[in-house]
């Protein structure tokens, strides 16, 4: 089978019993996707007799190339980026499609789905309004870090990093959990009231999201009508404009409540994986624990570039937590602060 007869729960969080006997199959893949590629229901075949895990990576690792040529032609780093609210959502429909296609169990694998669905959506639509899929359109830290070291440097950082590990990375945090999942789902059928809970919590964190998104759109919204026209819009005061980052509702008691919503979303998708395998740890921790890795870095950046335009930025770093709430009170800009503005 493309999948392992497990006899307990556990073995589907154990590496070496549901993936190790798979990997063979990824060295073999390529030259049979190649021999297959005349005929559509020999690609099928091939698809239904494949491992799912492995099929998914093969297709991170095969997305790698593509990323990395059409950025290097169009000299645009953010290809990645564009596909980054799109692909764990495809990762994880493929489990729930290969289960179907296999005609296994897939009520839990479905749960999975239907939220990674609506997160998709809802991040797919932030990105958008940012003007994230313009053409053209990059993050400008890219031009940043490529200001600051040798241009071959940066092409080996776009191969290794910004192309490949960053594709293998959405399929890691999103399908390696939901690959233990299914496998569960073959030994538990039905849905448990934890997974309900589960879902539950993952809806409830993209709804966090939304609203701290949702904030920073309005916020920055209103900054840039405010130095556009010198009005101060409704809902906002001089002070919170003129200081040029957004403190108000969850951004007062968090410097990047979205991060903190977005690393939390995944990290509960692992622990799912877990309570779904009876373990308490496992290798579905892989792309989660390399996402936290991730936004730290990132974030740390982003940080460096912020608190050098604007003065206050530091104060704010000195009260309010990077991503975890360090107080019950949301910042309040300090007396010294609003003297040098005064």
């Amino acid at each position: 089978m493309a999948i392992p007869l497990l006899p307990s729960v556990q073995d589907c969080g154990n590496f070496s019993k549901s993936v190790q006997p798979y990997i063979p199959q990824l060295y073999a893949l390529p030259s049979q996707v190649i021999n297959h590629s005349t005929s559509l229901s020999a690609l099928h075949q091939l698809y239904v007799e494949t491992n799912p895990l492995i099929s998914g990576f093969a297709i991170s690792v095969a997305l790698g190339f593509v990323f990395l040529v059409v950025s290097e032609i169009n000299r645009n780093w953010s290809q990645v980026d564009r596909m980054w609210s799109i692909l764990p959502s495809l990762y994880v429909m493929h489990f729930a499609a290969w289960a179907r296609l296999t005609g296994l169990q897939h009520s839990r694998i479905d749960l999975v789905a239907l939220f990674s669905v609506v997160w998709s959506a809802r991040l797919t639509f932030n990105y958008w309004r940012r003007g994230g899929y313009q053409i053209g359109s990059e993050d400008y830290r890219w031009a940043i870090v490529k200001s600051q070291i040798p241009g071959f440097a940066f092409f080996i950082l776009n191969v290794v990093f910004i192309s490949f590990i960053q594709s293998i990375l959405l399929f890691a945090f999103s399908g390696v959990p939901a690959y233990a999942i299914l496998l569960s789902n073959q030994i538990q059928a039905d849905i448990k009231p934890s997974d309900i809970v589960f879902l539950l919590l993952e809806l409830t964190l993209v709804y966090s999201e939304y609203v701290s998104d949702g904030q920073q759109w309005n916020y920055q919204t209103a900054k840039h009508q405010y130095l556009k026209d010198a009005k101060v819009p409704k809902g906002y005061k001089q002070a919170d404009l003129d200081r040029g980052f957004n403190t108000l509702g969850l951004w007062g008691y968090s410097r990047h409540p979205n991060f903190l919503a977005e690393q939390s979303i995944w990290f509960v998708l692992y622990q799912w994986s877990c309570f779904a395998t009876n373990t308490t740890f496992g290798y579905t921790f892989i792309g989660s624990a390399s996402l936290i890795l991730l936004f730290r870095a990132s974030t740390s950046l982003t940080e460096s570039i912020t608190s050098s335009k604007y003065s206050e930025y530091k104060l704010y770093q000195e009260s309010v937590g990077m991503f975890f709430p360090t107080s019950l009170q949301p910042y309040q800009t300090p007396v010294r602060a609003e003297k040098k503005q005064n």
